[in-house]
């Protein structure tokens, strides 16, 4: 069983937010969902949940649509906007309300505040949380009805280091009991320590279906050498057609594998002090793979603008 999206399609007037999309979200394992700001990503999970309208296509969870589940919370758990929550409410009242529309006792309630670290919060109003706190919040609204499925939207923003990491392991830990988590995140770094699966959008668009290892496989490895001829080996390479530019003490060579660096170096006598191949990092094969479809674009940093 899983939930499977197919041809999903959102517009709004004119544009298309969300186009032709399909994927699929496997329990026992975290997939996480990437693209550029704008890309669709927070709509296509509004979609999901029928919070908005599709134009056409389907989700179905586990075979049925979300609207027809008699308690969807305990299927689908989400997190969408944290901030979504009467600010006069205590804590462990917004949790109760949800827990009554669920039939979820109320012992769950002080579970899921203990798990995400509320218990002593409990009776605050939630008007005066800190972002981060309202993150634990929506988290211990999401897992309540003890879900099948976890579908998350930034749940780690406004968290400390601390925060996030606790995060990262809390995910790990609903995958490896069995749940699909399905999570977005603009840090890319902590991402890759934790996903098993890779959805990657731009403009509306399904770019790539993959896992973390094939993404950053994919992309070429940069090769980083130091030694103390640097200018007559950039020389050298470049005539080869090496990328070359200064990393702090090293250069970074693209376009030129690891061995033949090192037998050219040999062959024209050129001491090396180390040599390296690294393969790209998510972010990087990110930004590459979703250059074409950034949509709000800063002129910061482009060699063509004049200082």
């Amino acid at each position: 069983m899983s939930i499977v999206v197919e041809g999903l399609t959102k517009r709004y007037g004119a544009k298309t937010v969300v186009d032709d999309l399909s994927f699929e979200i496997l329990p026992g394992q975290v997939t996480g969902f990437l693209g550029p700001n704008g890309a669709g990503k927070s709509t296509t999970m509004r979609c999901m949940v029928e919070l908005d309208r599709a134009d056409s296509g389907t989700v179905r969870v586990e075979g049925s649509r979300y609207r027809s589940l008699q308690y969807p919370g305990r299927v689908v758990g989400t997190l969408l906007e944290a901030r979504a929550v009467h600010p006069a409410r205590t804590a462990r009242g917004h949790l109760r309300m949800l827990a009554a529309c669920g039939r979820i006792t109320d012992t769950r309630v002080d579970e899921v505040m203990g798990m995400t670290g509320l218990s002593e919060a409990a009776g605050r109003r939630v008007g005066g949380f800190s972002l981060g706190m309202h993150q634990r919040l929506g988290l211990a609204a999401a897992i309540l009805g003890e879900p099948t499925y976890l579908m998350l939207d930034e749940p780690t923003n406004g968290l400390d280091p601390e925060g996030i990491r606790w995060v990262r392991d809390f995910l790990k830990h609903q995958a490896a009991q069995g749940r699909g988590v399905f999570v977005s995140s603009h840090l890319l770094a902590e991402l890759a320590l934790f996903v098993d699966r890779l959805i990657v959008i731009g403009k509306g668009k399904l770019i790539a279906a993959t896992t973390v290892a094939e993404l950053t496989r994919q992309r070429p490895k940069d090769v980083y050498v130091c030694t103390p001829r640097g200018d007559e080996l950039t020389g050298e390479l470049r005539k080869r057609g090496a990328e070359v530019t200064p990393a702090d003490a090293e250069l970074r060579v693209t376009g030129m594998a690891v061995e033949a660096v090192g037998d050219l170096a040999a062959l024209l006598g050129i001491p090396l002090h180390g040599l390296r191949a690294e393969s790209g990092t998510l972010e990087d094969a990110f930004l590459e793979m979703t250059a074409e479809a950034q949509e709000y674009r800063s002129t910061f940093g482009d060699e063509a603008v004049p200082s």
